[in-house]
């Protein structure tokens, strides 16, 4: 290299003001660079303005934010209006957010009231005695949990104390949480009260231990986005923007994928001892879709909807042994673990979620309906079979080959095939009713003389939908069955789902109840009950939930306007309307 001498200019003054600009540019480089890489590093919820792509069903949201692209989201900004250019793109339409939730607006999106123009109530005596029965039974068990376990999370019936169990990582009330949305529904409001108050005195969600994210999810985050929907009442938004929140770091794993099992207070998650290679749970992570995007909808933090859209986007991404999901998935390869397929345990709702997600989009999220149906597709040819007596059921595929067991947890799949009969591919409306009808008739069969179920039966050595092993026998007070007769009454009409119901309705009565509850039973098949002494709460968001709705008219919260969660909890189909003389969209829960 060649330096040229300037005029009055010493070449010993040329070389350090030289070295000193050099100097001064590597330290100013290191800076920008410093800069710039410290973007990567900042936490989401810091990152999370710097021009998101979110994504409401089918629609991208593109927000750019101006001059706060660096600034914090904030609940208190999330209630301005907001100066920002959407560009919302979908195969139907073009919509957008708009500025805060307004539960008014949100009323006014809904086609018909939630509770119906008279509470559901059927014209007929014996359908409405029915559902007095259901009712009396809802009262029964809530004032025994009330009288016994108050602020536990369930009840012992026979032993008549409280349970906490380790699954809510120290949360308390899960029946109270749980039960909101039913007493509301069944007009028990001195009950609903009693536990609006104690969710607004006593629901404390500084916890410092290891919870299930998928239970607090579906139970604790579902139950209080149902009830705020239902009542309008603060609290319960509060309080379930606070629990989700509480949620994400679950998420903070090399591809997204979150771990199942998170400590509310320091954030940390881990996977499952039991699960294979560290790996997380289809049904756990395939299960928050529709909690996430309300969680979203009610903050206008569209950091929940990234999380459950990630997901989305990496199981889109890998490959599918013959179109089938496996149950376990890798949160730090996003590989898959191992190729066991099932539609129940371990994978059932996950299934659940696709099609409901596309409801709950009001039919906009292409994605999830194409999901669905290709898994539908895959399914159908690999694991529907039939039985020698001619029974349909759905099989678990382990590496090839076929396991011919159904899981109690399969028997919602009776009901999630019905509710996607309309939109799957041209012709198949039919096919989709009668294969969700002969589905839930296998599992009305293998309902014992008990006329409750085992918890797994078989097909083979001559068995036909019957629980061949000891450890397959017991009934834990499960709603699956009961959840498919509801839906295929209401799609189809057909008494024998209503009568089904009822025959499941006395055997509760005759073999769950006790003096201080009801619980579950060891053994289906066994002339003398012996019960499990555990009154579980889905038992108060599910199982009865889904009788009393079966027995009641179909305006009370009528499928057009909500979809339930895995855990019965009710949520609201999120609607876009059009604005006038353009050809936007805009969310009509906003203001």
């Amino acid at each position: 290299m060649v330096l040229r001498k300037l005029p009055g200019v010493s070449a010993s003054g040329m070389g350090l003001r030289l070295s000193q600009k050099f100097v001064f540019l590597l330290f100013l480089s290191g800076l920008v660079t410093l800069c710039f890489g410290a973007l990567f590093f900042l936490p989401d919820t810091v990152r999370l303005n710097r021009k998101p792509s979110v994504t409401h069903g089918a629609r991208t949201v593109e927000r750019s934010v101006g001059s706060r692209a660096q600034e914090e989201w904030s609940p208190a900004r999330a209630q301005e209006p907001a100066a920002r250019d959407e560009r919302v793109t979908s195969a139907a339409h073009n919509g957008e957010r708009g500025s805060a939730y307004s539960y008014e607006a949100f009323k006014t999106c809904l086609l018909k009231p939630a509770l119906g123009k008279n509470q559901g109530t059927p014209p007929d005596s014996e359908t409405l005695q029915r559902r007095e029965k259901v009712k009396e039974m809802m009262k029964f068990a809530w004032d025994n949990y009330k009288r016994y376990a108050w602020g536990n999370n369930e009840l012992r019936p026979l032993t008549r104390n409280g349970h906490l169990g380790n699954m809510f990582g120290g949360l308390r009330g899960a029946s109270i949480v749980d039960s909101l949305d039913t007493l509301y529904i069944m007009g028990l409001m001195e009950e609903y009260e009693e536990a609006k108050e104690w969710v607004q005195n006593n629901l404390d969600l500084n916890s410092n231990g290891e919870a299930s994210l998928f239970e607090v999810n579906i139970r604790y985050v579902g139950g209080l986005l149902s009830a705020y929907y239902l009542t309008g009442a603060e609290i319960f938004k509060q309080k379930v923007m606070e629990l989700g929140e509480k949620l994400l770091p679950a998420f903070n794993t090399p591809t997204g994928i979150p771990r199942g099992v998170i400590n509310l207070g320091s954030g940390t998650s881990w996977s499952w001892g039991w699960a294979s290679a560290g790996s997380s749970i289809l049904a756990e992570f395939g299960t928050l879709h529709l909690e996430f995007l309300h969680l979203s909808q009610l903050s206008g933090n569209p950091l929940f909807t990234e999380k459950v859209m990630n997901i989305r986007k990496l199981l889109n991404k890998i490959e599918k042994p013959h179109g089938l999901y496996p149950n376990f998935l890798s949160p730090v390869s996003g590989n898959w673990v191992q190729h066991h397929v099932s539609i129940g345990g371990l994978g059932d709702s996950f299934y659940e979620y696709l099609i409901k997600s596309y409801l709950m989009s009001d039919k906009t999220d292409q994605e999830a309906q194409k999901m669905y149906y290709s898994a539908m597709e895959a399914i159908e040819t690999n694991l529907v079979q039939k039985s020698p007596g001619g029974l349909t059921y759905l099989a678990e595929w382990r590496g090839g080959i076929l396991d011919h067991k159904m899981g109690h947890l399969a028997c919602f799949s009776g009901g999630m095939i019905g509710i996607g009969a309309d939109d799957g591919p041209a012709g198949q409306r039919q096919h989709y009713l009668d294969l969700a009808a002969e589905i839930t008739h296998t599992c009305h069969e293998s309902y014992s003389p008990t006329k409750l179920g085992p918890e797994a039966f078989r097909f083979d050595a001559g068995a036909e939908a019957t629980a061949t092993r000891l450890s397959d026998r017991y009934y834990i007070l499960r709603p699956e069955v009961i959840e498919s007769y509801m839906y295929m009454w209401r799609l189809t009409h057909d008494p024998k789902y209503r009568e089904w119901g009822w025959e499941a309705v006395e055997a509760l009565e005759k073999h769950c109840r006790v003096d201080a509850g009801f619980s579950g039973i060891r053994d289906v098949y066994a002339s003398t009950v012996s019960h499990d002494n555990m009154q579980q709460s889905f038992f108060l968001s599910e199982t009865l939930k889904y009788l009393y709705l079966l027995f009641s008219d179909d305006d009370l919260l009528p499928l057009e306007d909500w979809v339930f969660n895995t855990e019965a909890h009710p949520l609201p189909v999120i609607r876009f309307l059009k604005i006038a003389s353009s050809d936007r969209f805009h969310d009509c829960s906003a203001v």
